[in-house]
């Protein structure tokens, strides 16, 4: 029987997996029109499993040599000699995997790997390289994976000018050479050069300027996901709405490869185990499998933290965007934004910056609120200690929750203040919050609806989902726009009763929460 598989790669007749035929199709034009490119794309983001398919596919009209760089030790890159002897090694020891390597050249191959002391130089391994593609009736095709090994390392630049200049003397003198040629990794090749070159050698050409633009989309579409959970479906039979279901994985992890399939993955194996199947795959097993994930310590959220920790100026306005709701304009010219976009952390959206997915956005959240936590757990503890009264026959009592917030803040701070900026009470509600729903319940902030006047906080707790919508208050107009602006949301999703949460400057003002109703909908309006 099938898995779903989060580690190394996935192979379709063991693993639960979205289709990538469309997508090795568009890759393939790309080989067929003999483009050079690099698929520079986040950890976990499926680039093995592509290129494992993609040659699968070109392999029927190509010679495919396929490398991971992973296999040359640090030793391999600190000369050109060595560097050849490495690469003859891993060429080597494909010999019975990717066929259609002559065995001329494969003598040369194995004479160097063999060499106590390499002598041979890059220009050499190139000469025969070239040779075997006059030689040779199929184009050659050459994919290399996992280039971040060579990070920091000159020589691979070399064996990269090498490639530049094979590729422009292809076009320039109807040279027959390397049909294509495929770089995968997280780091982008322009990066590896200003990490390398010398301070007064930055404006020079990259070795790799020749590259063709890679815009294919890498994330797992709605429908790709709704296919492989079909395909799950007919191996178990658990009634779930595959449709509805993908929808919902999508929504949470915006088609980021290694979380679609660690949702699913705890879904079958473990959440399965504590209740029956049926239930497992439904909305309350997704936000029991996104709980179980933000509590992961995984290799993907620690490459997070780092990669944001390295760019303090980037997580400074990241944690603006997210806990005051400002705005940061996309730039591709600017280093941080570009840095974090390659690892995965951030994406543009409509000309702004974005965290990737919900899922990324909670986990940020939760690590801003504990550095909150950690100049002054106040509101946390009081939260902690108040916890056990808010939960009412499996549901949670929101409008208590509001009612003990406000005294909480009130006895704390006094009356609310004008210096008072909207962030604070963002992060003291949400540090209120989190303890209440902590190990029972997730939470998120809408994104669609988060900015500088209005924050939704959607509240998903043992399957049953809360929409508290906070903003300072304006006057009595721009009130009514916030309600009819929650009614609608509350449409959204199919909810009948909804929370505001005010900050009201007034002297003059109600604290505390009261009943409003619209239309068919039940608001606690809440004051502080």
């Amino acid at each position: 029987m099938k898995k779903f598989n989060t580690t190394a790669v996935c192979i379709p007749s063991k693993h639960y997996m979205v289709d990538l035929s469309g997508r090795v199709k568009e890759i393939k034009k790309l080989v067929d029109d003999g483009k050079y490119f690099c698929i520079n794309r986040a950890r976990q983001y499926g680039k093995t499993t592509t290129l494992t398919a993609l040659k699968n596919t070109l392999s029927e009209e190509y010679t495919v040599i396929y490398l991971d760089f992973q296999g040359i030790g640090s030793s391999g890159f600190e000369t050109e000699e060595k560097f050849v002897q490495e690469f003859s090694r891993l060429t080597w020891n494909r010999r019975n995997i990717d066929h259609g390597i002559p065995e001329r050249v494969l003598d040369s191959l194995k004479s160097w790997k063999n060499e106590k002391e390499p002598v041979v130089r890059l220009g050499e391994l190139f000469d025969l390289l070239l040779e075997w593609c006059e030689d040779s009736d199929q184009g050659i095709v050459l994919i290399i994976d996992e280039v971040d090994s060579a990070t920091n390392n000159q020589v691979f630049l070399d064996f990269l000018a090498q490639l530049r200049d094979g590729y422009i003397s292809r076009d320039r003198d109807g040279i027959k050479t390397l049909q294509s040629v495929i770089l995968a990794g997280v780091t982008d090749v322009k990066h590896l050069k200003a990490k390398i070159r010398p301070e007064e050698e930055h404006k020079e050409n990259s070795p790799w300027n020749i590259a063709a633009d890679f815009d294919i989309d890498m994330s797992l579409s709605e429908d790709g996901i709704k296919g492989m959970l079909d395909e799950y479906e007919a191996d178990h039979h658990t009634g779930m709405d595959t449709a509805v279901i993908a929808r919902q994985i999508r929504s949470y992890t915006n088609g980021y490869p290694f979380l679609v399939s660690r949702i699913c993955q705890l879904i079958d194996e473990q959440i399965s185990e504590a209740t029956d199947l049926s239930k497992a795959w439904t909305a309350y097993g997704i936000d029991e499998a996104v709980k179980m994930i933000l509590a992961e310590s995984n290799t993907l959220f620690q490459s997070v933290t780092k990669n944001l920790n390295n760019y303090p100026d980037l997580k400074a306005s990241i944690r603006s965007i997210l806990m005051e709701g400002s705005k940061l304009a996309w730039n591709p010219d600017q280093d941080d934004i570009a840095q974090l976009q390659m690892y995965g952390l951030i994406r543009k959206d409509h000309d702004t910056v974005k965290v990737s997915n919900r899922i990324f956005e909670t986990r940020l959240y939760n690590l801003f609120l504990s550095e909150e936590e950690l100049k002054s757990n106040v509101f946390s503890r009081a939260g902690d200690l108040a916890k056990n009264q808010f939960v009412e026959d499996g549901r949670l009592n929101m409008r208590l929750i509001l009612q003990r917030f406000i005294e909480t803040y009130t006895e704390i701070y006094g009356p609310l203040k004008d210096r008072f900026k909207e962030k604070d009470g963002r992060e003291q509600f949400l540090l209120y919050l989190k303890p209440i729903i902590n190990g029972t319940g997730n939470y998120y902030i809408e994104a669609q609806t988060r900015d500088q006047t209005r924050t939704d906080v959607i509240v998903d707790y043992l399957g049953q989902q809360y929409i508290i919508e906070m903003k300072i208050w304006r006057g009595p107009r721009y009130n009514a726009d916030g309600e009819k602006q929650i009614s609608e949301y509350l449409d959204y999703f199919n909810l009948t009763t909804g929370y505001m949460l005010s900050f009201n400057f007034n002297e003059k003002k109600e604290p505390g929460v009261k009943q409003v109703h619209i239309g068919d909908k039940l608001l606690y309006e809440a004051t502080l």
